[in-house]
């Protein structure tokens, strides 16, 4: 995989991946299912930071990293 996510876009992912995983772990949310996405969409954006690469910005031709 192509490393292109910066590091202010890792913050911001890390970020709301926190903020996702919080809500989800807390279970505000009556809805069982949400809890289950959250903690999807926490997994996914943790993972895009760590490996530097999002399959999004490779199919729209995006790069956030500075070179």
């Amino acid at each position: 995989m192509k490393k292109n996510v910066g590091t202010i876009d890792k913050v911001i992912r890390i970020l709301i991946a926190a903020i996702a995983i919080y809500f989800a772990y807390k279970g505000g949310i009556e809805a069982i299912w949400a809890g289950y996405v959250l903690y999807a969409v926490g997994a996914i954006l943790l993972f895009t930071v760590l490996t530097s690469s999002c399959p999004l910005y490779t199919i729209t031709g995006k790069n956030t990293l500075k070179k």
